[in-house]
């Protein structure tokens, strides 16, 4: 690892207990939670609705939350790709052309990620945006960021 790079975690709260995830969380040293949901008020987990996971990141692990909708899939995007079982490399491709319109690398710098875990709903990284979104920014940023997913 470069010591000019910036730690960034990436977590999925499905298929954990509140308890699971927010010990992932304190071991990492995570001091940032940037839900990159559209919607942060989904019933799948509880402990993971936006108003109650601010709550409970602050009371738990001092983390803050932050809700950072640039960095989600837009509505068609979900609904093409999870409702109608849409094909992953489609969604993938339209999911970076969306990171490149926004030009969210322009918008963002590395340092905003210190420190930072990157929060949607998949338990795992590998049909996720959170992965996705990291993957854009290192390629943009010449691999400023050092991402563990936990």
């Amino acid at each position: 690892m470069q010591s000019n790079t910036v730690d960034v975690f990436t977590i999925g709260f499905t298929q954990s207990n509140a308890e699971r995830f927010f010990n992932r969380l304190e071991k990492a040293g995570v001091r940032t939670v940037i839900d990159v949901r559209l919607h942060n008020t989904s019933q799948l987990a509880a402990f993971a609705k936006a108003d109650d996971l601010a709550f409970f990141l602050q009371k738990i692990n001092n983390i803050r939350y932050v809700h950072q909708p640039l960095l989600a899939p837009t509505d068609a995007m979900l609904k093409a790709y999870k409702k109608e079982k849409g094909d992953w490399g489609v969604y993938e491709g339209r999911f970076l052309d969306l990171m490149g319109e926004r030009k969210i690398e322009q918008r963002l710098k590395p340092e905003m990620f210190e420190g930072a875990c990157l929060l949607c709903s998949e338990a795992l990284p590998h049909h996720c945006h959170r992965r996705l979104v990291c993957e854009y920014l290192n390629d943009k940023w010449n691999g400023a960021l050092s991402v563990r997913h936990l």
